[in-house]
């Protein structure tokens, strides 16, 4: 019997100078990149956010804690992959994730299939499970005045029961 986890994940970087700009697992260039302890993916810190939640284990703070130097600049794939592991220890599997990212800036579409390719790559999952929309806050908010990018991402996992 299958049994249908479904579990949400919110992050938020702040945007600045003299920083690279990773989201999804792609270098993407800009004036701007995301401040945070590891590589601060965080389009990658959502989805890894919400397979630990459908999971019932926490959050990626709890895991892979930002006052550990065994974390300080990781990359966020290498992390994801991690959690695919706590996953498949609870001998489950991906049955979709859907994530949006909130920038005004840069455009993201020429990216969006790579960064889809990568998650998937990460989840051992088809790229047709994994989907990454893109929109901007209309000059609203932190994200509308380029102070930080947003991300949010729901995954459906399917635990053997």
């Amino acid at each position: 019997m299958t049994e249908y986890r479904i579990g949400h994940g919110y992050d938020v970087h702040r945007l600045v100078k003299e920083r690279e700009l990773i989201l999804g697992g792609v270098h993407i260039p800009h004036t701007l990149g995301l401040l945070g302890h590891s590589d601060a993916d965080v389009l990658l810190h959502a989805v890894m956010d919400a397979i630990l939640g459908a999971l019932g284990e926490g959050d990626i703070g709890r895991h892979f804690p930002d006052n550990s130097e065994e974390f300080a600049g990781i990359s966020s794939m290498a992390l994801l992959s991690r959690v695919y592991d706590v996953l498949t220890a609870r001998g489950g599997k991906i049955g979709n994730v859907d994530c949006t990212v909130v920038a005004q800036k840069p455009k993201l579409l020429p990216y969006i299939g790579q960064m889809r390719e990568n998650i998937a790559q990460a989840l051992h999952t088809d790229p047709t499970r994994v989907n990454v929309k893109a929109t901007t806050e209309e000059h609203l908010g932190f994200t509308g005045s380029e102070e930080g990018i947003a991300a949010h991402a729901v995954a459906l996992c399917l635990l053997e029961a």
